[in-house]
């Protein structure tokens, strides 16, 4: 099933070219982040990043819309972001509420014990946190797609989950292996570029184990200078500008064959007939 899905999202890329409006805007605020990283700190970059996740969620919302709908341009994908956006942000101030809660009460349980190790308690965190990212992965598709409220859509998708196990794990196995071949193609340019365009810094370069050991990121930045600050934010561009509308395009696709003959499984069915003149009539 995965696959299929897969083929499907790549099939809407081409026929709806609205649907990589996302990954332009996510390209643009990634790259604006890295730049105001580098030149004003993290002071302005981590509101930035929060400014940042609040406009890129109309457009991936506008897009999930548009999937829905199988057309529509501009215009109605920020006009479905903006109607369906406490939809899908409400859900998950609930969700990420949820796991910071468990995260502190596991630290605080494990303290009451003595276990004040904290990569233990991260790694057991995480294990508790995984599953639950996992089975609500799927919420903010069922708040658009099908039209569901807040806690009605984080239901849907737990329910789903359950349901199609199998299937969920080959899907996120795929969308993990988008992530990583994404993520190792724009490292490969990268370093391409960078050492092309900057040789005459980074060749006479010379670590030995020790020096390389100790490098920090700043130090690396400094030796990029602002030459590599650009190259950077371009790659990163293209990198967001790529993996963003195909990861929420699958991720649609897949949620809706997987729902698809179940939306109504609640339902009871209606008993009635027909009469002579074709007129149906329920008991």
């Amino acid at each position: 099933m995965a696959i299929a899905e897969l083929k499907e999202a790549f099939r809407l890329l081409r026929q709806l070219p609205v649907l990589w409006l996302p990954g332009i805007a996510g390209g643009f605020l990634a790259a604006a982040l890295w730049i105001t990283f580098n030149l004003y700190g993290t002071f302005f970059a981590g509101r930035l990043m929060v400014i940042s996740g609040l406009v890129l969620l109309i457009f991936t919302t506008g897009m999930l819309t548009i999937i829905r709908n199988q057309e529509g341009g501009i215009l109605a994908l920020l006009t479905g972001g903006i109607r369906y956006y406490f939809r899908v942000l409400l859900p998950q101030i609930v969700i990420v509420s949820a796991i910071t809660l468990i995260f502190m009460l596991l630290t605080v349980t494990f303290s009451l014990f003595g276990i004040s190790d904290m990569g233990i308690v991260t790694a057991l965190a995480f294990g508790f946190m995984t599953p639950t990212l996992i089975v609500t992965f799927f919420f903010d598709t069922a708040a658009v797609i099908e039209d569901r409220r807040i806690f009605d859509s984080i239901q849907r998708s737990i329910r789903l989950v359950f349901a199609h196990v199998n299937a969920v794990i080959a899907f996120l196995l795929v969308y993990v292996v988008i992530i990583a071949g994404i993520f190792f193609m724009s490292i490969l340019v990268w370093s391409v570029i960078l050492s092309i365009i900057l040789y005459d810094q980074l060749g006479p370069m010379s670590l030995n184990e020790t020096q390389l050991q100790t490098f920090t990121p700043d130090q690396f930045i400094a030796l990029i200078g602002p030459g590599g600050m650009w190259i950077t934010a371009l790659v990163l561009f293209i990198g967001i500008f790529l993996l963003l509308p195909i990861l929420c395009c699958y991720k649609a696709c897949f949620f809706k064959k997987l729902s698809a003959g179940t939306i109504n499984i609640t339902q009871q069915p209606t008993v009635g007939e027909y009469d002579s003149k074709g007129r149906w009539y329920k008991y």
